[in-house]
């Protein structure tokens, strides 16, 4: 399903299958609103999630002021990768735009937590309820700096119906 361009809205852009399935699992979330978020097609690795993001959707995100992207990634176990990322990010989105994902790969993650939907409805779970259970697994605590950003501006969004 497509969102309306036009009011605030989240799409993912995931590397792979699994961080595909983990944002379905995400949007299973029942107090989610899933006409604000829509994932992208895989795009193949976190470099292709780069140059996609790049050209197809910075020229978007110039045309739709209320969109929010979320680039869901495999760290590969490089603590530099977010600051690679980020730096490709242009200024006036950085804002708008969040790099998410497992440490080394969600293959390990799916052996730690359970299945990928499950794990993304123990993510999602943690968004609405400003909490840090599944978040703070060592494959995920990484994701700190981005997720305290993501609550601020994307929780309103895709969570407007939950309690504060």
């Amino acid at each position: 399903m497509s969102v309306n361009k036009r009011v605030p809205h989240v799409l993912v852009l995931p590397e792979d299958d699994a961080n595909r399935q983990l944002a379905n699992g995400f949007q299973l979330d029942p107090l989610l609103d899933t006409r604000r978020m829509q994932i992208l097609e895989e795009a193949g690795g976190w470099r292709e999630v780069l140059n996609r993001f790049k050209e197809d959707h910075v020229p978007e995100m110039d045309r739709y002021a209320c969109r929010f992207m979320v680039l869901l990634i495999d760290f590969d176990g490089q603590e530099e990768r977010l600051n690679t990322v980020r730096a490709e990010i242009p200024d006036h989105l950085r804002e708008r735009v969040f790099v998410l994902g497992a440490w080394r790969d969600p293959e390990e993650l799916r052996q730690n937590l359970g299945s990928y939907e499950t794990i993304g409805l123990a993510m999602a779970k943690d968004c609405r309820d400003n909490a840090e259970v599944t978040w703070a697994h060592n494959l995920l605590r990484h994701n700190a700096s981005e997720l305290e950003r993501l609550r601020r501006h994307v929780r309103p969004i895709l969570f407007s119906n939950a309690e504060p």
